[in-house]
Parts: C-alpha cells; sequence; structure tokens
C-alpha cells in the first residue's frame, strides 16, 4: 500500500547560501582557482547553514552537464587540510597535561630533522609558546607538540573527531578521508600529521570538528535537515577548559601578529585557522595548493562555524 510522504525542510538558510555562493564564487575569479567549497554550521545545532561548491550547474538547465560540475565537493572530495589542524594536537597536549597555554617551546632554527626527511618553518621564530605556534603557525612547534604524545592517542582523536569515516549525513556519495591505523605510523608522519599533512578530510568533517572550540570541548551530529530542538549534550572530545584556551589561541591567529589578519570583521569577535597543504598527484606532492581556513564567531558566544576550501589558487 503507498505511504504517505513526510515534508522534509533543509536547514540551508538561503540568505547564507547566497552570501557563501557569491563569495566562493568572488574568491575564485580573483586567485584564478580551478574549485572551492563553502560549509556554515551553526554551532549549537549542527544544522548545517550553507554548503556551497564551485564549479556548479543550473538545475534549469541540465544539457551541457559534466562530472566536475555534478560533485558536492565539501562531502565528496578530501584533501589535506594543512594547519587548520594544529589546534587538535594543542588541544590533546593541553588535555593530558604536557603543556600550558605559555609553555615555552623551541622552535629555531626554523628547522628539524626526523630520520631522513627535515621539515621547516615558512619563517623562523625562536622560542615561541603554545598559543603563539597555534598563531603564528609553526610547524616545528605542531611536530614537537606531536612527538610529546603517543600516536594511539592522536590516533584516537582524530577518530573521535570524525576523521577516516563518513559522517552519514545521508548524502549520497560522501566520503571518509584517510586515516591510517596509529600502528603503521612512522615518527615523521605522527610529526606532519599534526599539521595536516598525511591525513586527509572533507570540508564538512573539518567544519564538524572546530565545533569543539566553538563549543565547550564536545561534538554534536550535523543536520542537513532543520531541527525542531538542538541536541541536548553532545559527545565530550577535550575538557572545557582546553577548549577556551584553544579558543582565544584561535582568536590571537586572526588579530595582528596572527596569520588571518584578513578575517577580522568590525563589531565582532573572531576566531580561526589557516591552512595550505600541497596537493598529492601520483604519490608526490605537486607544485600546487589546497588553500583552507576555518572559524567561528562571535567568540563570545560561538554561533556560526565556517569551513572555506579554494583549490589551486594560481594568482600568485
Amino acid at each position: 500500500p503507498p505511504q504517505e510522504g513526510r515534508e522534509i525542510v533543509l536547514a540551508i538558510d538561503s540568505k547564507l547560501q547566497y552570501l557563501a555562493y557569491s563569495h566562493l564564487k568572488q574568491a575564485l575569479a580573483e586567485h584564478r582557482a580551478k574549485a572551492g567549497g563553502v560549509v556554515v554550521l551553526d554551532a549549537r545545532s549542527g544544522e548545517v547553514l550553507a554548503l556551497a561548491n564551485l564549479p556548479t550547474y543550473n538545475p534549469n538547465n541540465r544539457s551541457k552537464l559534466v562530472g566536475a560540475q555534478l560533485r558536492n565537493r565539501a562531502l565528496t572530495d578530501s584533501f589535506e587540510p594543512g594547519s587548520t589542524l594544529k589546534p587538535f594536537t594543542a588541544a590533546l597536549a593541553l588535555d593530558a597535561g604536557k603543556v600550558r597555554f605559555d609553555t615555552p617551546i623551541q622552535t629555531a632554527p626554523g628547522k628539524m630533522t626526523i630520520g631522513s626527511a627535515t621539515i621547516s618553518d615558512a619563517h623562523a621564530h625562536g622560542v615561541l609558546t603554545v598559543a603563539q605556534v597555534i598563531q603564528k603557525s609553526s610547524n616545528i612547534g605542531s611536530a614537537k607538540l606531536a612527538l610529546s604524545l603517543k600516536p594511539e592517542e592522536m590516533w584516537a582523536m582524530f577518530d573521535s573527531l570524525g576523521f577516516g569515516a563518513p559522517l552519514k549525513l545521508g548524502f549520497p556519495g560522501e566520503v571518509g578521508g584517510r586515516l591510517r591505523p596509529a600502528k603503521s605510523w612512522r615518527p615523521i608522519e605522527q610529526a606532519t600529521m599534526a599539521y595536516g599533512h598525511g591525513i586527509s578530510v572533507t570540508l564538512i568533517q573539518l567544519a564538524r570538528a572546530y565545533q569543539v572550540f566553538a563549543r565547550d570541548g564536545d561534538l554534536v551530529p550535523l543536520s542537513l535537515a532543520r531541527l525542531d530542538a538542538p541536541p541536548l549534550a553532545g559527545k565530550r572530545i577535550f575538557s572545557a577548559q582546553t577548549a577556551r584556551e584553544v579558543r582565544s589561541m584561535l582568536e590571537m591567529a586572526v588579530q595582528p601578529g596572527g596569520t588571518a589578519p584578513k578575517a577580522q570583521i568590525p563589531g565582532y569577535r573572531v576566531a580561526g585557522k589557516t591552512g595550505t597543504a600541497h596537493k598529492l598527484e601520483g604519490g608526490a606532492y605537486a607544485n600546487k595548493y589546497v588553500s583552507s581556513f576555518v572559524g567561528f564567531a562571535p567568540v563570545s558566544e560561538p554561533r556560526l562555524i565556517i569551513a572555506v576550501m579554494v583549490d589551486e589558487p594560481s594568482n600568485g
């Protein structure tokens, strides 16, 4: 027998969706980029308020469609997130009592050799506090934080954040990214995962993971459909104290001396983190980039989490 259908109301906010789409289109033109995506979440409820991808298509005109236009990249494409992953390693080290907000870390001379590989910072910084490691985005500082932890601890944290498995949002073709088992990590890989190389995520996974900083250390499920009431309690990942400390580090990152001063908004307190990662092509890193940024506002009581990814910007 036939069954009555039920009404589904998307959580998408049409004004936010329009803004996300138009700003993404502007950014791709300005930076001569290949593709991009934006995800906007409600930090309280986990509702997806905007989800924009480019290249895209007009559903009213399907005559010249190709695969690249049809992909909902925010859910179906994974990428190495780069430095947007640094705050998680810092949070884990804080939670484990390995460091405090102001613990000094020597990052000079801006290079560090692990096994046969050498990692480096974009600029040599000398001694930085844990907060400044995030503010100035030091690879060396992040690697040292990672190497103070056990691989299994880092793996368990990434897993609990939802990396390495699809979020099961009910969207066709959603991928889970790549998180290899901890027992196969070499020390150099553990170090580079702290700054988002050797692990891949989708944009929506990355946005969701930032809930732990926008909220007080917990995660709630995401929803593409509108919810009648916000979830009562989330899954605890970090202590509330750790979440608040990392939140202030992320606010430092968008202020003068940080890597993202352009993310400031007059009249609002903003927090966030930049990421740049080389792209993997045929098993080797090519001279092509994925640039990303995840931020939230207002810092006093975070409501919006926004994640942006721009694929292969080529305008210098």
